[in-house]
């Protein structure tokens, strides 16, 4: 069954916060494995005809994943989360970078709070993400670099593989 859910997305300068909301017809162990567990991430975490690969990922309050989208010619863009709170099935929260290959931050591009809120009911699953960056310069680049279409796309994306996932 196609989700056709649609995702909220909503920008506010004032407060420098991105907030999306997006159900997905699925139960929550199902989601927060999708979102946690890197093997999953990997199939979801990036807007066709792009990949994502996870070269390491510790998913616990301290560890980090280092992981790069990797574009139809190759190309690659790497990105760090570092966890800073997990409340098992309910919330993650992380700070999200820009790097290299090795994890080096690039300073130059924009980095951002996320908060990540998982709820349950009648077996559909709603995901609540709060994206806070640092300046709002760089709310103001992530938009312009397409993240509100990249984010709505990778989010489709999960809503497709979420059948697939069995009962953890």
């Amino acid at each position: 069954m196609k989700n056709k859910l649609m995702t909220d997305f909503s920008v506010d300068k004032k407060n420098k916060t991105v907030k999306v909301k997006r159900e997905f017809m699925s139960p929550k162990k199902h989601v927060w494995a999708a979102w946690t567990e890197p093997e999953l991430l990997d199939q979801w975490w990036a807007p066709k005809p792009w990949k994502s690969r996870t070269k390491t990922m510790d998913f616990k309050e301290g560890g980090r994943r280092l992981y790069a989208m990797v574009g139809p010619e190759g190309e690659e863009h790497w990105s760090l989360a570092d966890f800073k709170s997990i409340t098992p099935k309910t919330n993650f929260k992380y700070h999200s970078s820009f790097c290299d290959s090795q994890g080096n931050l690039n300073t130059d591009m924009p980095q951002s709070d996320w908060s990540v809120d998982f709820t349950e009911s009648n077996g559909s699953t709603t995901v609540y993400v709060e994206i806070k960056p640092e300046k709002l310069s760089d709310l103001e680049k992530m938009i312009e670099m397409g993240f509100k279409e990249g984010f709505t796309a990778i989010l489709e994306e999960l809503a497709e593989i979420l059948p697939t996932i069995s009962n953890q």
